[in-house]
């Protein structure tokens, strides 16, 4: 017997809140606050209301007890994630596409997705997103409810599934799934279901179709229109059939339409569904878990904050209070000046991606980025409280290109001879920590150019505004030898030059509330 389950959508966001069955309240207890069922007593707030009444120390207080769920904790101890992406415009040569390709077009004859997974493990990855919708619509699963996926291709005499193969490899070599599903969709537009002006309605998922080989077993009812309820029909399969997955990443794009026909997003469905099937997923990066740092170049701001003003821009989407390409998202300053607008500071992490080549898609033409470069994307985004997520795109072949996987592998290398060794860690060595100082003695004078830090985030959120790092001569003299600004999961700082010092010390000389260090590293580059 078929059991119908029906979300009510809170006006908060993307939280479902009641249900008609004791197993849909059961998972839809695992609100945005909690990684897994929510255990009895208060947990820390991941986002906390505010309101222009609040007056500017108030908006920084609440911000200053916010907490990070397990979910994104999870997440940002990642540091570097991998994007894929794949599809049509593989062989088309496009970067967004028409929607209207021909699906025999794709034809990856030598797919090897364990050769993805490999280069990837290699290359110091733990988990990989694929494009199994892009904007032009195309799917790398066979859809029940699209024609416009490989199974109208001749490849693999149309039983190919680049979805079943991804995720069996990255399971295979220990890697974490992420899916991306595009929001955007041409090929939906051009058969006049998206931004087709439908009103939102209660919409059964998944939905019966013609020949549908799934047994009758649980189904949601989710406000939707007709293309939200085609998301979340993709969704459902996605989420149901192709085991555990970790990351659902969504953009904001919207097709290439007249203006006047715009698809609104129905974001507070499509976040329930997914809450419901995958509890664990983080959902970025429109999404409440984790933002866009607001660039396609991998660089995170100088002062990175985890915590910073959002608001709900309809049907419960999480957005952006300040502009989302801002200088400033979360300082005392950008607080006050967002009340005017924000319903919440909350905890929204950024992610900051870039692909190693020019363009997001495989182009003959293209070469991919310098070890270099890559270092220093790394050093500031991961180096800057962000994670990095670095696109390596398959090429016609199906193949991650054999330059790519070289750089990859010589990437880490690279990070790995930055910081080779933590000397606060090494034999003799000792670490006192006294609330916003911590002082190290190394046993004795060694020379580092390197210092790592990071904030005890899940216990003690993020706090710091300023610090400085300082060494001490034989005199006993205290000298400053760098300092920054925000500090949270990572920040990772590189002295003009080597110092040569016994005792080091890290001292907060700014801070919204008690502090707490989770690391306190010192390193000697090995790097040439």
């Amino acid at each position: 017997m078929t059991v119908s389950r029906r979300l009510f959508m809170a006006a908060s966001v993307g939280t479902a809140v009641a249900a008609s069955s004791a197993s849909l309240a059961a998972a839809a207890s695992r609100t945005p606050e909690a990684g897994r069922a929510v255990p009895a007593g208060p947990q820390p707030p991941y986002r906390i209301a505010i309101s222009a009444t609040d007056t500017p120390d108030e908006v920084v207080a609440k911000a200053a007890r916010v907490r990070p769920t397990r979910r994104q904790v999870a997440w940002q101890r990642l540091e570097r994630t991998a994007f894929l992406h794949f599809g049509v415009n593989t062989f088309t040569g496009l970067e967004w596409g028409t929607g209207d390709e021909d699906p025999d077009v794709f034809q990856p004859a030598d797919l090897d997705t364990d050769q993805w997974a490999r280069a990837l493990r290699d290359g110091g990855f733990e988990l990989a997103i694929l494009t199994v919708k892009h904007h032009d619509g195309f799917v790398l699963y066979p859809s029940r409810h699209t024609k416009h996926s490989v199974a109208s291709s001749s490849w693999r005499g149309g039983k190919g599934d680049v979805l079943r193969d991804f995720t069996a490899s990255l399971r295979k070599y220990g890697l974490k799934v992420g899916v991306y599903v595009s929001p955007a969709d041409e090929n939906q537009y051009l058969h006049g279901v998206y931004a087709n002006g439908s009103a939102r309605s209660p919409r059964t998922v998944p939905t019966p179709v013609p020949g549908d080989d799934r047994p009758a077993a649980d189904t949601f009812t989710l406000d939707a229109t007709d293309y939200g309820a085609y998301m979340l029909n993709q969704l459902h399969e996605v989420l149901t059939e192709y085991g555990p997955v970790d990351e659902v990443w969504f953009d904001g794009a919207q097709g290439r339409i007249p203006p006047e026909k715009v698809e609104r997003y129905d974001w507070d469905s499509w976040y329930a569904l997914i809450r419901a099937l995958a509890p664990d997923a983080v959902i970025a990066v429109r999404g409440p878990d984790v933002r866009w740092v607001g660039n396609e170049g991998g660089l995170a701001r100088e002062d990175e904050w985890s915590v910073v003003p959002v608001k709900d821009s309809g049907n419960g989407s999480v957005d952006y209070a300040l502009p989302y390409d801002a200088p400033d998202q979360g300082s005392r300053a950008a607080l006050a000046k967002a009340r005017a607008v924000a319903q919440y500071v909350q905890w929204w992490p950024a992610e900051c991606d870039v692909s190693i080549r020019p363009g997001w898609f495989f182009h003959e033409d293209e070469r991919p980025k310098s070890v270099e470069q890559l270092t220093d994307i790394w050093f500031r985004s991961v180096g800057r409280n962000a994670v990095l997520l670095l696109n390596i795109p398959p090429d016609k072949r199906g193949l991650l290109p054999d330059a790519d996987v070289a750089r990859l592998r010589e990437f880490r290398q690279r990070i790995d001879a930055e910081l080779p060794a933590d000397l606060a860690a090494a034999p003799g060595a000792r670490v006192v920590r006294h609330g916003g100082v911590v002082t190290v003695d190394l046993g004795r004078e060694r020379e580092a150019d390197r210092v790592r830090l990071a904030e005890d985030v899940p216990r003690a959120g993020q706090q710091i505004e300023s610090f400085v790092v300082e060494a001490r001569s034989g005199d006993g003299t205290w000298t400053k030898v760098a300092g920054a600004g925000t500090v949270g999961a990572s920040r990772v700082l590189v002295l003009a030059a080597p110092v040569r010092a016994r005792h080091w010390r890290v001292r907060v000389t700014g801070a919204r509330g008690r502090v707490r260090f989770g690391e306190v590293g010192l390193y000697r580059s090995e790097a040439g």
